[in-house]
């Protein structure tokens, strides 16, 4: 088999699942992983002939809407590769630019908690981005964490992991410049209309929050904040599009200030950045 047969027949068993261009995306993906090949080489051999192991496996597992990066077991975020699986949150594009956000803002040397720290996306980006950074990433999962722990090994980052439960009481973890989070915020009532990739295999405890309450998450962590941040400390904070002016009005209500929502690159209201 070539690798134009090989992407050829993922784009084909996936067709109905995604659009032909994100088809071809994941084909490609799924080829470069398992071959070692990088993007630039696939396009100069694409008639080499390949051995693949277990191949009938793999576009099985894509047919029947398999994120790619679980079929891998690697998810690219801020140009690193992390290690994810089942019961881990596939890290988002979308998440970079609160990393960049939040390590634009935040001085060499800062105390930075992650809370809901996942594969240890955020965390890992900002210990190797903020000079002499001090990162602390806690999750609730076992799961999470010892993949976020794996992961810190791997990509050489010095951060400290710990279980903690976000809708719990956070402040034995110490004092910090900083708090920064991409808490479960998707409402139940979206979950009829989201792709079965997301919904059948990612863990809907790290997605999902009940809709009479959306910003639980937010506000358990806000209110933590409010004893853990030092004076002037930064809570940053991805969230559901239309949750920005309820955020504003939630957080000042608490005591913070000089609070702005960020729109992501797409145009929607996706950062909030408040200041204790």
């Amino acid at each position: 088999m070539t690798l134009r047969q090989a992407i050829n027949t993922i784009e084909q068993a996936i067709a109905h699942l995604y659009p032909a261009q994100e088809a071809t995306a994941i084909a490609r993906e799924v080829i470069c992983r398992k071959c070692d090949y990088g993007f630039s080489q696939l396009v100069m051999h694409y008639d080499d002939c390949v051995d693949i192991a277990d191949f009938e496996a793999i576009v099985t597992q894509l047919a029947a809407a398999r994120p790619v990066q679980y079929v891998t077991g690697v998810a690219t975020f801020c140009d690193m590769d992390f290690a994810v699986r089942e019961g881990v949150l596939i890290p988002r594009p979308e998440t970079e630019e609160l990393v960049n956000l939040v390590s634009e803002h935040c001085k060499a040397g800062a105390r930075i908690i992650d809370v809901g720290t996942g594969s240890g996306a955020i965390a890992i980006s900002l210990a190797r981005m903020v000079a002499d950074a001090e990162v602390v990433g806690v999750d609730i999962s076992d799961t999470a964490l010892e993949v976020a722990r794996q992961n810190a090994e791997q990509l050489g980052a010095n951060v400290t992991f710990a279980k903690a439960d976000a809708l719990g009481d956070m402040t034995h973890l110490g004092t910090f410049d900083a708090i920064v989070s991409n808490p479960p915020y998707i409402p139940q009532s979206d979950i009829a209309a989201m792709h079965a990739n997301v919904v059948d295999y990612e863990p809907h405890t790290a997605l999902f929050v009940a809709d009479n309450d959306p910003l639980c998450f937010y506000r358990s962590i806000a209110r933590n904040g409010v004893k853990m941040l030092r004076e002037g400390g930064e809570l940053f904070f991805e969230i559901y599009e239309a949750f920005g002016a309820d955020m504003v009005a939630m957080l000042e209500g608490m005591g913070y200030h000089d609070t702005i929502v960020i729109k992501d690159i797409f145009g929607k209201e996706r950062m909030v950045w408040s200041r204790r």
